[in-house]
């Protein structure tokens, strides 16, 4: 993708891509990817040099670097950097469970409640 930020603009069809991706039809290095540029995005749109958030977030430079790049990084180095934009609200609704249907409600709960095992009986083998 070149040519997707000149003269602190965005390029608009680029823009909708990165919104627009169907993860759901994607690979998980394009996922990756995908939310490495949404990162990038976010911080462009907040007029941040990478440094400054690397700062903010207290990570390295290469960090972030990495991540906005590639999308790889650990979990911590990514929440940390939502963290730093601004952004958490974003993350309350990842995997939460939905739960669409009183069938799929009661299935829900019955996981949730606490099972014991079944004894043994002595003398079984």
């Amino acid at each position: 993708m070149r040519n997707t930020y000149k003269n602190g603009i965005w390029h608009p069809l680029i823009r909708s891509r990165i919104r627009k991706m169907a993860f759901g039809l994607a690979l998980a290095t394009e996922i990756l990817q995908a939310l490495g540029q949404r990162i990038r995005a976010q911080r462009l749109a907040q007029e941040l040099p990478q440094l400054e958030l690397a700062q903010m977030a207290g990570l390295s430079l290469g960090a972030l670097r990495k991540l906005e790049s590639s999308g790889q990084s650990s979990l911590e180095t990514l929440v940390r950097t939502v963290y730093a934009l601004g952004l958490v609200d974003e993350l309350e609704d990842l995997f939460v469970l939905k739960r669409q249907t009183i069938a799929q409600m009661a299935q829900a709960e019955a996981l949730g409640q606490r099972r014991r095992a079944t004894r043994r009986r002595r003398g079984s083998s």
